[in-house]
């Protein structure tokens, strides 16, 4: 192809195909992100290692997932957009496989980093395909059916996720990108090859990306192995601490003075993009955190099985998809901090719903919340994207989306971390508070001990061990409420951030659809 020349959009049934090409991938990838989160108890039971330990599987996916994405930018000169796209789904359809045979947690983490790491290029390559692919007056339909793909992900996700673990065996809803991604792979190469992009030789910031992934990947095993190893009473946290706040402190300094830096450090001075960054990340990292506990509590504690608690969390996506076709529409005649801050009281509204759950909560009570999270999902994405993006020179829109997405994954995976941690150590705070009340010097207490054993017709051991179950049971509930309400509280602190920043018409604007999910 001549560099000089855009090649012509494409026409008829090879538009479709193509389209359809590109959206797998891209559903694939989002797929994968919220499949596992359902299936975290089995896949931890099956390989011996507690459900924390099991959550890693989600969180070191997103944190390879976030250092892979600011590269796509350089990988696409030095490899071309197609080759680069491609490699990346046969990359991404062999780490699945090996995700799937793995015999234990460290041999799945490895696979689980790999396919983060390969899947980072996913998502910006194929909004570029799709965009390319279309004539300009059509981009905002193609930007739509990308956002239609990216948002059926998390509604499939758990509900086949559970589906697929019950019915067959957890390796399967790995096993499951193949048949896709080899078919992506295949259509794309066949209809696109000859449209590829020109490739030149561009240095690589190679000690910023080294820095780049020893903060990362130290921050995030220190936020993972923090509760087991007793946080900063053990030396290995605090070496892991230290470590990640020089090589971060080392990576500021090296990116600011860098001549072609692997992350534009710089573009943080925009207050538009400051502001919306951070409230975009802080907002994913407890969001995304919560649609990962949710199934575990409803698993461990509620004894649903991993299709019933797929099918609970799956309304999410409901209303996101129907409205997306309306927030194309609403968002040029709209101000983007305004929806934006719907998003975020719809958000808290939702978890202060949540806080007010107990041991006893029917289904019907499960699905309202989660239906009703699909409408500031749909507002969430979109509007922040473009505030971020808006003011922006064209030339500094590819630096720009990359960097905050990579923010935001980054996030999600450390909310994640920390979301985790912080309802274990509210069950056990909880936990010791009640057992305070079981005193044989309790009446109430030998009272109901007394009912339980006449009911059980068992011994007054049998009768403390039901006991005890019921308390643990209880004592999660509680530390899971206490999460849900700081989580309100959190979505309501951020909307100040939204305003910090100012309205604006850019290049942004018509990059909006590159929020991703």
């Amino acid at each position: 192809m001549n560099p000089t020349t855009q090649p012509a959009p494409l026409q008829g049934g090879k538009l479709v195909l193509a389209t359809l090409a590109v959206a797998l991938a891209t559903f694939m990838n989002v797929l994968d992100s919220s499949i596992a989160n359902v299936a975290i108890p089995t896949i931890a039971g099956n390989l011996g290692v507690s459900v924390d330990e099991g959550t890693w599987v989600i969180t070191l996916f997103a944190a390879a997932n976030a250092i892979s994405i600011p590269l796509t930018g350089w990988l696409t000169q030095r490899v071309g957009q197609i080759k680069l796209f491609v490699w990346a789904i046969l990359l991404f359809v062999v780490s699945s496989w090996l995700c799937g045979i793995a015999p234990n947690l460290p041999t799945l983490l490895a696979a689980r980093i790999l396919q983060g790491a390969v899947a980072g290029p996913l998502i910006p390559l194929s909004q570029a395909i799709l965009l390319g692919s279309y004539p300009k007056e059509k981009s905002s339909t193609a930007l739509a059916l990308w956002a239609m793909t990216a948002t059926v992900g998390p509604i499939a996700g758990p509900a086949l996720g559970g589906w697929i673990t019950d019915s067959y065996s957890w390796s399967w809803i790995f096993y499951i990108n193949i048949p896709v991604g080899l078919f992506a792979a295949g259509v794309t190469w066949a209809i696109y090859r000859e449209r590829e992009t020109p490739v030149k030789r561009v240095p690589i910031d190679k000690i910023g990306l080294i820095s780049l992934i020893a903060w990362v990947a130290s921050l995030q095993i220190m936020l993972d192995k923090g509760k087991d190893l007793d946080w900063f009473d053990s030396p290995v946290i605090v070496a892991l601490g230290v470590f990640a706040l020089v090589s971060f402190v080392f990576f500021l300094i090296w990116e600011l003075t860098e001549k072609n830096p692997v992350i534009d450090i710089k573009l943080f001075t925009g207050r538009n993009f400051l502001g919306g960054t951070v409230a975009i990340s802080v907002a994913y990292a407890v969001f995304f955190s919560n649609l990962v506990l949710l199934p575990q509590w409803m698993q461990g504690y509620l004894g649903y099985r991993s299709v019933d608690a797929g099918l609970v969390t799956a309304p999410l996506g409901i209303f996101a998809v129907i409205l997306a076709p309306v927030m194309g529409k609403l968002m040029p005649r709209s101000d983007a901090r305004v929806l934006a801050t719907l998003a975020f009281f719809g958000f808290a509204a939702v978890f202060f719903m949540r806080s007010h759950y107990t041991t006893g909560v029917d289904t019907y009570t499960l699905v309202v919340p989660t239906l009703l999270q699909g409408i500031p999902t749909a507002l969430f994405f979109v509007p922040l994207t473009a505030i971020i993006l808006s003011g922006l020179p064209p030339a500094k829109i590819p630096a720009a989306a990359g960097l905050s997405n990579f923010v935001r994954v980054f996030a999600g995976a450390v909310g994640t971390s920390l979301a985790t941690t912080g309802w274990n150590d509210r069950t056990i705070l909880h936990h010791a508070q009640l057992v305070e009340q079981a005193s044989v010097h309790n009446p109430a207490f030998v009272g109901a001990i007394d009912s339980m054993q006449s009911a059980l017709g068992g011994s007054p051991s049998q009768a403390l061990a039901f006991f005890e179950r019921s308390l643990t049971t209880q004592a999660a509930m509680l530390g899971l409420n206490d999460i849900f309400w700081l989580s309100a509280v959190i979505f309501i602190a951020i909307v100040p951030l939204i305003w910090l920043t100012k309205p604006g018409k850019g290049a942004g604007a018509g990059a909006a659809g590159a929020g991703g999910h």
